[in-house]
């Protein structure tokens, strides 16, 4: 309950923040060259983020990969092993596809 509250109080206090902006202006040069500017230092903070995170899915991969291997008959450690890879990848994909469903909406 407490979180429908919470949920209702923000939709209440941005509704009316993005009804009031016009989605339909133009920018300027000079507006796309201060946003180009403030966006540059989030893109390498994401990239580096997103090729970290990369990296260390391959190792979790590989753990979870060998764990399934040697698992041998026990059918517990095989299923973690399963949803650990199921994870990693789901997680995977929303990391690389997050800007292009983005640039999906926004473009």
């Amino acid at each position: 309950m407490k979180i429908l509250t919470m949920v209702l109080l923000v939709l209440l206090t941005v509704l009316p923040l993005v009804s009031a902006l016009d989605f339909n202006e133009t920018m300027t040069e000079e507006d796309k060259e201060k946003f180009d500017a403030i966006l540059e230092p989030v893109m390498k903070i994401y990239n580096f983020v997103k090729y970290a995170a990369t990296a260390i899915a391959v190792l979790l991969l590989v753990f979870a990969g060998v764990s399934f291997i040697t698992s041998g008959g026990n059918q517990g450690k095989r299923e973690n092993s399963k949803m650990m890879i199921m994870y990693v990848l789901v997680g995977l994909i929303v990391i690389w596809v997050a800007p292009l469903i983005v640039e999906l909406i926004v473009g």
